[in-house]
């Protein structure tokens, strides 16, 4: 089973090169695609160094302008060759070898696998973070009928096609409810397995805010009620 681990890349410079030698290491079969979303701080300089517009099972496209995660995740999946997908971030946050995890549970026939900070303990991240996972991911919950410990998760392993027939419309950090909602809708169950996160502060980076967890509300309710964003 061939995997696409799509990393979506928006000034990473300290990390991006480490993270992709890890999930280079992964021992399955993969591709790699990632997009580079306008990185200002020489990212994307590294990038075409080191890699150019391919190397390998490597492949690496560049947005002119940026326009956020969720843009950056559908480009790559425009690319994506693989019988999966499952998003990566270039921060080190999540373990790539955790995605092992994620792939067994794939080859037992689930089509939507993600891997939960939270099935073992909270103490992966801080208690505030922690908290307003546990209101965004009850809310979905509450919605679309799931029982999910962890909606807000990076990695989110996917059949290709299915995520294809999403018709995914998320520029930013709404890629999350929106992928997770309509997963839902559609009647795809979600397993989740537990996995590792060491979560950074924002003075190492951390780009989500609180008035993404206010366009998570916003999306979720859109998409119970108008079925679009």
């Amino acid at each position: 089973m061939k995997v696409s681990v799509l990393i979506p890349v928006y000034n990473e410079k300290k990390t991006i090169l480490d993270l992709l030698d890890l999930v280079k290491l992964v021992s399955m079969d993969k591709e790699i695609v990632v997009v580079d979303d306008c990185s200002k701080d020489g990212t994307r300089e590294l990038l075409k160094k080191h890699f150019g517009a391919e190397a390998g099972d490597i492949r690496i496209f560049y947005h002119e302008v940026n326009k956020g995660k969720g843009s950056a995740i559908r480009t790559a999946l425009k690319h994506a060759a693989g019988e999966y997908v499952i998003v990566q971030d270039a921060d080190m946050e999540y373990s790539p070898h955790d995605m092992l995890k994620l792939v067994e549970a794939a080859e037992k026939g689930n089509a939507a696998v993600f891997g939960s900070r939270f099935l073992k303990t909270w103490k992966s991240t801080s208690l505030p973070h922690y908290m307003v996972n546990f209101f965004l991911t009850g809310l979905t919950n509450l919605l679309f009928g799931a029982r999910l410990t962890d909606m807000e998760t990076c990695y989110k392993m996917v059949r290709t096609d299915i995520m294809r027939s999403l018709d995914i419309k998320a520029d930013k950090f709404e890629f999350e409810p929106e992928v997770t909602a309509k997963l839902l809708q559609n009647g795809i169950k979600i397993k989740e397995v537990p996995i590792s996160y060491r979560g950074r502060s924002y003075d190492e980076g951390k780009k989500i805010t609180w008035r993404d967890g206010v366009d998570t509300v916003m999306i979720l309710f859109k998409l119970k009620f108008f079925r679009t964003i």
